[in-house]
């Protein structure tokens, strides 16, 4: 069995070698683990197809090709974000200079989801990283061939004091949690965060939980309909729906309803065939368990297209539903598989007011060419982040930071929202020798009067 005790305490006690306070250090670092990946790309490749069954473009698209451009720009600006910024001083300390240090907080567990096993395992190390900590890395064993080519890279070029990957299931899982870590970053189901949160309340640990829930995609009726369409069956579609952020579930505006569904059937032809059940570029459901409760939830409504399955391989058509209330067992659970439930609305604000009524969701979309509409919607609405005419396309901006709020996470990530999530801020104000104001020693005498004047 792994020692995880022991491998927690190399790395504390690397970490307090100072080596990785050095930027230097750092963009080495990243450097080796950029070119190990362009080494090891069409064995990345091949065991994505392998657990998921992703289409080499796909592959790139989703995983390697963010993974390589968040590295990239990590590395353009890391040197800056490193360097102690100078903040304004109010009068009151005349004299004096603030300054805001970024401090790695130590040794930090990353435990990474089947879904995109490579990009959300890697993305955040390279956060990690650059902002010089050591971690352990455990990714998840349903999408086992990744994780096995993710430990081969980390293992090839890190020793386990700076990186270490933890391999296993559930038991590997309470045992790392056991331990106490610097910080922890999850991504996965709000279930099995609130485990992540309680374990980590125990060491007053400070988390990141990436999460999701049911994200909402709104299409109005002055929207493009066609493009819209090919947009919503591209971000829903993409890896079998198996996307935290993927669109759960449509509101239509009734008076665009019809013309929607149908464009939407003609892009699912385009995209994935007559037959996309026996699509070899079509994503498969993980395992069985996921594969049956999916074909569950498919008799929720009725179907307008798809339903088609293939048990053998775990694929399942893009399916449309229609014939869905909120009571629906589809409306009960994040879908996270390719079936795409549409309710229709008149107004906007009965479709944001539904909206309100559930937990705050990962992402949320809007399809509209009301510049008013889309203001409205963006106040209205609470949500982690999203798109205006489009899915799925916020989270690869590496200038954009990436996070749930409510029941969808906490925290966010990506570029620089990465290095600020893996590092303390130190708040500091350097006093001048030259003077010595005494107003804010005693005896205070008259000195009330003064103070007000300055603080008020």
């Amino acid at each position: 069995m792994y020692d995880v005790k022991k491998t927690i305490e190399k790395q504390r006690d690397f970490f307090d070698t100072g080596k990785t306070k050095d930027v230097s250090f750092r963009i080495a670092k990243l450097n080796l683990l950029r070119d190990t990946i362009k080494k090891y790309e069409g064995d990345i490749i091949a065991a994505l197809k392998f657990d998921l069954n992703k289409a080499p473009f796909e592959a790139y698209e989703t995983e390697v090709g963010i993974v390589l451009e968040e590295i990239r720009y990590t590395i353009k600006h890391i040197s800056n974000w490193a360097r102690p910024k100078r903040i304004k001083t109010p009068v009151i300390h005349f004299l004096s200079s603030s300054y805001i240090y970024r401090e790695p907080y130590g040794s930090v567990l990353i435990m990474s989801p089947w879904n995109y096993p490579f990009q959300l395992a890697v993305v955040p190390l390279i956060g990690a990283i650059a902002a010089g900590n050591c971690s352990i890395v455990k990714p998840s064993e349903y999408s086992f061939r990744t994780s096995e080519i993710i430990e081969k890279i980390i293992s090839e070029i890190f020793d386990e004091s700076f990186v270490a990957v933890v391999r296993g299931g559930r038991e590997a899982n309470k045992r790392l949690l056991d331990e106490k870590f610097d910080y922890i970053f999850f991504t996965g189901s709000p279930q099995a965060g609130k485990i992540v949160m309680e374990s980590a309340s125990k060491h007053l640990t400070p988390v990141t939980l990436e999460l999701g829930g049911k994200s909402p995609c709104i299409v109005d009726e002055t929207a493009n309909v066609k493009l819209a369409a090919k947009r919503i069956v591209w971000g829903k579609f993409l890896n079998a729906g198996q996307t935290c952020v993927a669109p759960d579930y449509l509101l239509v505006h009734r008076s665009v309803k019809d013309e929607l569904i149908s464009e939407m059937k003609n892009c699912i032809k385009v995209f994935y065939g007559n037959n996309p059940a026996a699509n070899d570029d079509y994503p498969k459901i993980i395992n069985q368990k996921h594969f049956e409760r999916l074909s569950g939830l498919m008799k929720s409504g009725r179907v307008v297209t798809g339903g088609q399955s293939n048990e053998k391989t775990r694929q399942i058509a893009p399916t449309i539903l229609e014939g869905i209330t909120w009571e629906s067992d589809v409306m009960q659970e994040e879908i996270f598989g390719p079936l795409l439930p549409i309710m229709e609305f008149e107004d906007l604000n009965d479709a944001l007011d539904m909206v309100n009524r559930h937990p705050k969701p990962l992402a949320f979309y809007f399809f509209t060419t009301s510049k008013k509409n889309e203001v409205h919607a963006i106040r209205r609405a609470s949500f982690g982040g999203g798109c205006i005419n489009d899915t799925i396309i916020h989270l690869s901006n590496s200038n954009l930071p990436f996070g749930g709020v409510g029941e969808s996470g906490m925290g966010q990530y990506h570029g620089k929202g990465s290095y600020d999530t893996f590092t303390h801020k130190k708040s500091i104000i350097k006093k001048s020798n030259l003077l010595d104001v005494p107003l804010r020693y005693p005896p205070f005498r008259n000195h009330l009067g003064l103070l007000k004047k300055i603080m008020g």
